[in-house]
């Protein structure tokens, strides 16, 4: 017992002793986390030195020609040929740093590295401080790289965001301040550096803006602060284009001054107070001479916006950039713009255009007559009018409801938050198919289809082809161009539908290789925006605005071309304020349109819009479609431009024009137009508008014996003009066309004797109906056998003084076997057997003439006479009996041995 017991307790003692597992393995993987890192940490250590090692062996050489000249940009072409050289040292004067005034040098280091005098090539406190002051002074106020480190990145490497390049940037900038002195850096800077509009080095810049030669003139505080600003980007801050922007920058540039103690405030809020317009002269003649600055500003602007690109990169890093300018059409463009015959002097234009399959931006065009340039045709934005309507409404309709192009859509008077929608004529159609509505550019049924389709189908639809818009655009006025955009976008959107449905962003760059034989590739990817028979039934819409519609002054002979107008107007207080005519004056015109292969939106204005106006009168609101037509004929010309080609997914029907569907029978060939269908949405109802018109009424024919014809008469069944189609069946043969007639009767000659004829005729409306025929039919009676002619005694003379007497006449008629005992004249008697005619009251040949029959009292069985059916009174012979008292000279329509003619009834 005692044994056991003290086991138990050595058992007790030794599991107090022992930790638990639970807190062993606690404890365990701490430490194991411990060490891990640790040894990570020291490999990374290890393996970041080898890296960084690697990247410094790899660092070129401290050239210092390099050092010293900025290595010339080439720009290529569209066809990889030079163009252009940006010019390095050869093309500007330098100077010593001791020739540079001293507030020159301090604002450039105010700006650009406060502490350029302290480091040692890299300033670990601005890499931090960097941050916060362009949060607490605005973006710009400082700068992550020092002087140092600029003059290795513009001289040595590329802006690429690397860590290879950043290593080297360092290696290499603290390499720098150990072979050369602070002057030397800084003088290499101040003459490297591009500050715009051609302009490199500090002492070209000062002959630039101010007509100074600063190694002998002194620069003001705020001149030394403009210069100061300018090389962060030269482009955007400049002072010609943008002397609010250079304006910001240059006081941003005094206020870091004064806060370094080079000028006092009193001096920051002098020159911050004057205007860069009256600091600057004007721009030399030389330095405006560049053929392609409209397209190189744009290639600057694109290249900029590029996170691994600078612009001080693009002037003096020594890059090759493959741009898509196409030289003949930019000439082209050039050249018709600046001849264009304005006939105001303050209407400006803007254009783009582009390569339609890949977004190639081929040429820019402007209007430049300003001291201060507004870049009309990329960045400058104006309302688009009705050129929005194939963005914002009819395309999103037929690419999210499978529209028709003959939709019909309501065209009633509207209005959309108390203000009303009108038609440019002011005029309402009640409804109107959606090709006409975009062929006249009616706003009614615009508005009306942008409501139906909806404000975020809208949306979707206009951004994937560029346009940017936000919620705050969608109202259901962007239907007509509400909304602010620019020939840029325009051009870009339009070519979409001109490329089958893909949108390419427009590009002035395809890509750039750097001295070191890097490149960056810059050509957007395409993107698919809509299906493809959206695309084509847009573009077969949109070449019926030019072919017929409001477009037709940009037709272009044997080119196939869509297009849409655009116009926008004045609100009323600025018509009012400024005297503006009330009618036949537009604020914008413009003119967006394609072809298979060129793209191109036309814009045409004003700088100051609500000081002028375009006058129709005097047809300057076509100006953008006549711009449009002169360019692209010239620039398509010796090229072979195919018309848009039509997909599977579109079938083309034939529809009524105004019940969209499918035509009956009767429906008229005018009220027929064929109108595009995406496939397997083509209509199912036949439309019963129009029923089959009566055309013929009272159709007759007679047979006439003397002339062996057949006369066919009858009446329009409706007060219409008709086009008669008569057709003829003989013995139960089948119909054959007589002919096709616009009166209403016709003579059948050599009627064959004893054959049945029927006829069948036919009206046919001016639109192509044809309506119910009319049928008849007639029996011409069979040739009998000749008896020979009994003698007849010659005739005495009668005197034409006594009166003939009355003969009698006893022949026997060879009519049929009705039997004809009427009264003859008032002394003779006929005893014939003869036809009785239907009429009754038909009158005779020679009413009340006298010797109706020869004194022989002969009758002539083969003449009828044509009296009265009853008693003959006065008529040629006794009755209409054949044969009857006397010879009658008289022919009647009736002839001898044929029944009457029957006329069937109307079907």
């Amino acid at each position: 017992m005692n044994e056991y017991q003290s086991r138990q307790e050595r058992r007790k003692i030794n599991n107090k002793k022992k930790p638990s597992s639970k807190k062993r393995g606690k404890k365990g993987i701490i430490k194991k986390t411990f060490l891990t890192l640790v040894i990570l940490f020291l490999v990374g250590i290890v393996a970041g030195g080898i890296t960084a090692i690697a990247y410094i062996n790899n660092a070129p050489e401290l050239d210092p020609e390099k050092l010293t000249t900025p290595q010339s940009s080439v720009i290529l072409d569209r066809k990889d040929e030079e163009v252009q050289t940006i010019e390095g040292t050869d093309a500007r004067e330098t100077a010593k740093i001791d020739e540079i005034p001293d507030i020159v040098k301090n604002a450039f280091v105010s700006v650009e590295d406060t502490r350029f005098y302290d480091h040692f090539g890299i300033d670990p406190r601005r890499i931090g401080g960097a941050v916060l002051a362009n949060v607490t002074e605005g973006f710009g106020a400082e700068g992550a790289s020092t002087i140092t480190q600029q003059v290795i990145k513009n001289s040595l490497l590329t802006s690429e965001k690397s860590l290879e390049r950043k290593v080297q940037e360092a290696y290499l900038s603290i390499k720098l301040e150990q072979e050369y002195t602070k002057d030397q850096i800084l003088e290499m800077y101040l003459n490297k550096i591009y500050f715009g509009n051609g302009s490199w080095g500090i002492v070209d810049a000062a002959e630039t803006y101010f007509g100074k030669d600063i190694t002998e003139e002194d620069l003001t505080p705020g001149e030394a602060a403009l210069l100061a600003g300018l090389p962060q980007r030269p482009t955007y801050y400049n002072p010609y284009e943008y002397p609010e922007e250079a304006e910001n920058r240059r006081n941003t540039v005094l206020s870091l001054m004064e806060k370094q103690g080079v000028i006092t405030a009193e001096e920051a809020d002098k020159y911050q107070a004057e205007k860069v317009g009256d600091m600057i002269v004007k721009l030399s003649e030389d330095k405006e001479s560049d053929n392609y600055k409209v397209f190189m500003d744009q290639v600057v602007k694109e290249l900029r916006d590029h996170e691994d690109i600078t612009e001080k990169d693009i002037y003096s890093g020594g890059l090759q950039i493959y741009t898509t300018l196409d030289t003949r059409a930019q000439d082209i463009t050039t050249e018709v713009i600046a001849n264009y015959p304005y006939s105001n002097e303050n209407i400006r234009s803007g254009l783009v255009l582009m390569d339609t399959k890949t977004g190639s931006i081929r040429a820019i065009g402007e209007t430049r007559k300003d001291e201060s340039i507004i870049t009309y045709a990329t960045t400058g934005t104006s309302q688009p009018g009705s050129t929005a309507k194939p963005i914002i409404a009819y395309g999103p309709a037929i690419e999210n409801m499978q529209w028709s192009t003959g939709r019909s859509i309501k065209d009633e008077p509207l209005e959309i938050n108390g203000a009303n929608i009108r038609n440019w004529d002011r005029n309402y159609r009640g409804q109107v198919s959606m090709r006409r509505a975009i062929e006249m550019s009616y706003n009614v049924p615009a508005v009306n289809t942008f409501l139906e389709v909806g404000e975020k189908p809208a949306k979707e639809f206009a951004n994937k082809l560029g346009m940017g818009l936000e919620d705050k655009d969608m109202v259901p006025t962007a239907a007509i161009g509400t909304f602010q955009t620019t020939p840029l976008q325009m051009t870009g959107a339009y070519a979409a539908f001109g490329n089958g449905g893909t949108y390419n962003e427009p590009h002035t760059v395809r890509k750039v290789v750097f001295p070191d034989g890097s490149e960056i590739n810059l050509e957007p990817e395409p993107v698919k925006a809509m299906n493809d028979y959206t695309a084509y039934m847009i573009s077969d819409m949109l070449k019926t605005v030019v072919e017929s519609g409001t477009g037709t002054d940009a037709k272009i002979s044997g080119l196939p071309v869509a297009g849409k107008t655009g116009t926008t107007n004045h609100d009323a207080d600025t018509i009012q304020s400024q005297g503006f005519p009330t009618s036949g004056i537009v604020k914008d015109a413009w003119f967006a349109g394609y072809t298979t292969e060129y793209s191109m939106a036309v814009w045409t204005g004003f700088n100051e819009p609500n000081n002028h106006y375009l006058d129709s009168s005097k047809g300057e609101d076509d100006t953008s479609k006549l711009l449009f037509k002169e360019i692209m004929s010239k620039v398509s010309e010796g090229v072979n431009t195919s018309d848009f080609k039509k997909p599977d997914s579109v079938v083309e029907v034939g529809v009524e024009k105004s019940t969209g569907l499918l035509p009956s029978d009767y429906t008229p060939k005018d009220q027929i137009v064929y109108e595009l269908f995406v496939k397997g949405n083509t209509p199912g109802k036949t439309s019963d508008k129009y029923k089959q018109p009566d055309g013929v009424k009272g159709l007759s024919a007679t047979y006439k014996a003397d002339s062996n014809s057949i006369g066919l008469s009858w009446q329009p069944g409706e007060d219409k003009k008709f086009t008669y189609k008569v057709e003829m069946s003989i013995n139960g043969g089948g119909y054959q066309s007589v002919t096709e007639t616009g009166e209403t009767s016709l003579s059948i000659e050599n009627a064959e004797k004893g054959s049945e004829y029927n006829f069948r005729v036919t009206a046919v409306t001016e639109a192509g109906v044809s309506t119910k025929p009319a049928e008849t039919s007639v029996k011409v009676p069979a040739e009998e056998e000749q008896k020979p002619e009994e003698p007849v005694e010659p005739e005495e003379p009668v005197d034409p003084e006594e009166p003939e007497q009355p003969s009698e006449g006893d022949e026997e008629g060879t009519t049929p076997p009705e039997e004809g005992n009427n009264q003859g004249g008032e002394n003779g008697t006929g005893n014939g057997e003869g036809e009785e005619q239907p009429p009754a009251d038909d009158q005779g040949g020679n009413s009340g003439e006298t010797g109706t029959g020869q004194e022989n009292g002969q009758g002539n069985g083969n003449n009828t006479g044509n009296g009265d059916a009853n008693t003959g009174n006065n008529g040629g012979n006794s009755g209409e009996d054949t044969g009857g008292t006397g010879n009658s000279e008289e022919d009647t329509t009736t002839q001898p041995n044929l029944p009457p003619a029957t006329t069937k009834p109307e079907q």
